[in-house]
């Protein structure tokens, strides 16, 4: 049984960090992609941030230079710096199966909200 939950967020001025984590468990690290995702108030679920095994990462552009994404068998964080209004959104933890596809989970989600 997956479970994935999450931490962390919160309310943060412009220009600010917050740290996102997620408890992983139920996974096997090495065939899943393990990644963050974001949902803004009238938009679709975009991928934030996506990490294999193997260290490979991927990031939303607009992410580039202000995100980090790191984990391990247990738990998946996010640093996020220099954060910014447009940043605002419920921020979900996922895990992606390698191979089935289909298998594919999700965190309750955190509300992150980026206002002065």
């Amino acid at each position: 049984q997956v479970q994935l939950v999450e931490s962390g967020g919160g309310l943060v001025q412009p220009g600010g960090s917050l740290r996102l984590s997620c408890a992983v468990s139920g996974t096997n690290f090495k065939i899943f992609v393990m990644g963050w995702y974001r949902q803004a108030p009238g938009k679709q679920r975009e991928l934030v941030a996506s990490i294999t095994s193997d260290g490979s990462t991927n990031y939303l552009d607009s992410t580039k230079g202000r995100f980090t994404i790191s984990g391990d068998k247990t738990t998946l964080s996010l640093q996020m710096n220099s954060l910014k209004p447009e940043d605002t959104a419920v921020y979900y933890c996922n895990a992606r199966h390698l191979f089935i596809p289909t298998n594919n989970y999700w965190g309750q989600g955190t509300q992150v909200t980026v206002s002065s």
